[in-house]
């Protein structure tokens, strides 16, 4: 089934959910969030490197089946050495994040969250810029752990990407 230029599909237990692109707010909080993760995780600079940091990827947790398009997520390069050259991702990231607007919220807490551990995705997380919150989430013996909660201008250390901090206000300007 094709869907309009305009929307994003994505598939979970079988039902077709579509979603309008990003609105602003939610495009500069994804930007914002890249450039603070991007430098230091993917190309390494002033921090470890070692990731694929990518926004708005297309995961396919079981090929054209299962399917799930967060808003950035992260791998490890060692498990997945290159991007792949089609659409599908198929290798399980180690992150993801949702930003969360009005129309996704909902969905973005209960139904892909609790997809996203039932694929084994160890790190989740959910990013409100209406609210200025950051929740970041481990996932231990197949259920969320909150490891904090993150507001304002708080600064952020926060794993997988606990090795470089940086201001949460850096989101919202």
């Amino acid at each position: 089934m094709a869907l309009p230029d305009n929307l994003v599909g994505e598939i979970v237990d079988g039902e077709l959910y579509a979603r309008p692109r990003l609105a602003g707010p939610h495009a500069l909080v994804e930007r914002s969030l890249n450039i603070e993760l991007g430098g230091p995780f993917d190309k390494g600079r002033g921090g470890p490197g070692g990731w694929w940091i990518l926004p708005e990827p297309e995961l396919h947790f079981v090929r054209d089946v299962e399917v799930v398009v967060p808003d950035l997520a992260g791998w490890r390069r060692e498990r997945m050495p290159a991007v792949p050259e089609d659409h599908r991702f198929e290798v399980v990231p180690e992150w993801v994040c949702e930003i969360l607007s009005p129309n996704t919220a909902k969905k973005d807490r209960a139904i892909k969250l609790p997809l996203y551990a039932r694929r084994g995705v160890g790190h989740a997380w959910l990013v409100d810029p209406q609210a200025c919150i950051l929740e970041g989430f481990e996932l231990r013996d197949g259920s969320w752990l909150l490891l904090g909660i993150f507001k304002d201008d708080d600064p952020v250390c926060l794993a997988p990407f606990d090795a470089v901090a940086f201001s949460l206000a850096e989101l919202w300007t």
